[in-house]
């Protein structure tokens, strides 16, 4: 087998496509939500907390010369970014949750017992025919 039949193969797997499909979604629910945490989180909490903005959190290390920028520790964005973490952990928690217990309510159900085959019903019939005679 070819190399190239062989990497067709492994790609094609559905595993394969699941997690590529996956992780797209995943990055596109990252942006989602880091511009839900920065655009109507944030905003309220920096005013709960005297109208401050996280991201411009700093501490300066060494101030700007002409040579050189500034050097500063952005605990503000660290800050952002700790928030983003918090949330999506949070929904991913909910959404394993939900999925958790609608697995539990299907293995919880009891399965209908199959309809008996054409044979066995005829064989049925025929075993209480001969009860009766």
């Amino acid at each position: 087998m070819s190399m190239m039949s062989e990497f067709k193969d492994f790609a094609m797997r559905g595993n394969v496509v699941d997690m590529a499909v996956g992780i797209i979604i995943g990055a596109a629910f990252g942006k989602i939500v880091s511009s839900f945490v920065a655009d109507v989180v944030m905003p309220p909490i920096g005013v709960l907390i005297g109208g401050v903005d996280f991201t411009d959190l700093a501490i300066t290390i060494q101030d700007a010369t002409a040579e050189a920028e500034a050097v500063t520790i952005k605990y503000g964005a660290f800050l952002q970014t700790v928030f983003d973490f918090l949330i999506i952990a949070f929904a991913i928690f909910m959404a394993i949750k939900v999925m958790n217990s609608l697995k539990k309510k299907e293995e919880e159900a009891p399965a209908a017992p199959p309809e008996p085959s054409a044979e066995e019903k005829l064989l049925t019939e025929i075993r209480d025919l001969l009860k009766n005679k």
